[in-house]
């Protein structure tokens, strides 16, 4: 393997594969403050001209964190599908990148080997596409997952109803979310960041949502956001709870410093699957985000790109209902602007969807990254037409919690009706039941965006 290439009678050379992972990258304010950035655009060109004569096979030789110190690693590489990795094994990068834009390349075929790629296969073709090239190839990826409502579906495009109080006052929570579903989001899960991470509170808001979903026949599903160990004790107390979440790193070490690991994820998942209340099969829910490693220093210097990528290897042993990246919430020093911003959101729901995941996407920025209303708008505009899953939605687009820009409930039913898409179908019959959205004349009903047409 030759990691090396010559550019206008200049050799580069790179040491590793994962410093050709690194220096192939787009610009990222990420790997500039990690130091492992390529230092020109040539040396740039270079490290994508070695990577697309790079084998699949070579890369699950070489991944970014050894096999010896990482359980990441070693379960990916265990349980690796061998039949359809021996499909693409002999494919170069660039041959790979061809081969999935090729129009006889349908998302049947794209399924087919999804469960034979390394995570850091996903990442090294995503470094040699545009972004058009990504959306083009997400499009094609559909991942149909079922809890309480059927997601995934094509032409459909989902919403999570994020209800966040400051307080957890659980009479906001219940306004806000009324207010959300009568815009008609929340198809994908009603899920509240809490403020208070206690198993009684996790229980208290969950037990508060189920009575209104109930009472108003609501099709779909609840969750609240608190540590999977606080969310398993509340299970315990007896609380109803159709989705289990968590965050992931794309690292052990990484996990480590969100207080989790496989064998503790796999005791949540056992905990779930026995006393967890969604109909369907699929009942874990994960965020990730680039730039989670290198927060905590367990980036073993590897590239946020490739992390990530290494997060979805980890969610898809959990067959989770949802997996969404939180594209902008961790900061300027990762991802610094719009561009930057809307390359990752589209970086992220590629690998998740070539790896086999239902993705989503919280499109989103913080208020001192350097990204505006426009540019925001546009990359809800731009996952949509790539097939993305779901979106956030909630009050005005700012989150009162979280403090942070994000997807409005406004935006939900523009960007629909834009794309000509619709939500779950479980949850589109219970729109046009409660007059929310008329279907004949695709505009909205009489009640919506009306609260009081919700029984609190």
């Amino acid at each position: 393997m030759r990691l090396a290439a010559t550019i206008r009678n200049v050799v580069h050379r790179f040491d590793s594969l994962r410093e050709v992972l690194a220096k192939a990258n787009p610009p990222k304010s990420g790997d500039d403050l990690a130091g492992i950035s390529a230092r020109s655009a040539v040396e740039r060109v270079a490290a994508r001209a070695v990577l697309a004569n790079v084998t699949l096979h070579e890369l699950r030789q070489n991944p970014v964190v050894p096999y010896e110190i990482d359980e990441l690693t070693r379960m990916v590489e265990n349980t690796l599908d061998e039949s359809a990795f021996k499909a693409v094994a002999h494919l170069t990068v660039g041959q790979f990148r061809e081969w999935l834009l090729e129009n006889e390349t349908d998302g049947m075929k794209i399924r087919s080997i999804s469960a034979g790629l390394t995570p850091e296969m996903a990442a090294a073709v995503c470094k040699l596409m545009s972004n058009m090239d990504l959306m083009t190839v997400a499009a094609k990826c559909q991942v149909v997952v079922r809890a309480n409502t059927t997601l995934g579906l094509p032409g459909r495009l989902s919403s999570r109803l994020q209800p966040n109080h400051p307080t957890d006052d659980v009479a906001g929570i219940l306004y806000s979310m009324r207010e959300g579903l009568a815009y008609g989001c929340g198809d994908a899960v009603i899920g509240v960041n809490p403020a208070t991470d206690t198993a009684e509170s996790t229980a208290e808001i969950l037990t508060a949502i189920d009575a209104v979903l109930k009472k108003n026949e609501i099709p779909t599903q609840h969750c609240v956001l608190s540590h999977v160990t606080v969310q398993m004790r509340a299970l315990d107390l007896g609380c109803p709870m159709d989705l289990m979440f968590q965050s992931f790193s794309g690292s052990e070490a990484g996990n480590k410093a969100f207080g989790i690991s496989i064998s503790l994820m796999d005791e949540a998942y056992a905990k779930m699957k026995e006393m967890g209340t969604a109909r369907g099969p699929n009942f874990m829910y994960f965020e990730t985000g680039q730039g989670s490693a290198l927060s905590s220093a367990a980036h073993h210097g590897a590239d946020q790109v490739t992390l990530e990528a290494r997060c979805y290897g980890f969610a898809r042993r959990y067959d989770p209902f949802l997996v969404n990246t939180v594209v902008g919430f961790i900061g300027p020093e990762y991802l610094e602007d719009g561009p930057q911003i809307t390359r990752a959101g589209l970086e992220d729901h590629f690998m998740g969807k070539l790896l086999g995941l239902p993705m989503g996407c919280d499109a989103c920025f913080t208020y001192h990254a350097r990204m505006s209303q426009d540019e925001l708008e546009c990359l809800k505009v731009l996952l949509g037409a790539a097939g993305c899953t779901y979106l956030m939605s909630l009050p005005v687009g700012d989150d009162i919690m979280l403090n942070y820009q994000s997807t409005s409930f406004h935006d939900i039913p523009s960007v629909r009706k834009l794309l000509n898409k619709r939500p779950t179908p479980e949850f589109d019959a219970w729109l046009v039941e409660r007059g929310i959205w008329d279907y004949e004349r695709n505009l909205p009903g009489e009640a919506f965006g009306r609260p009081e047409a919700i029984k609190p």
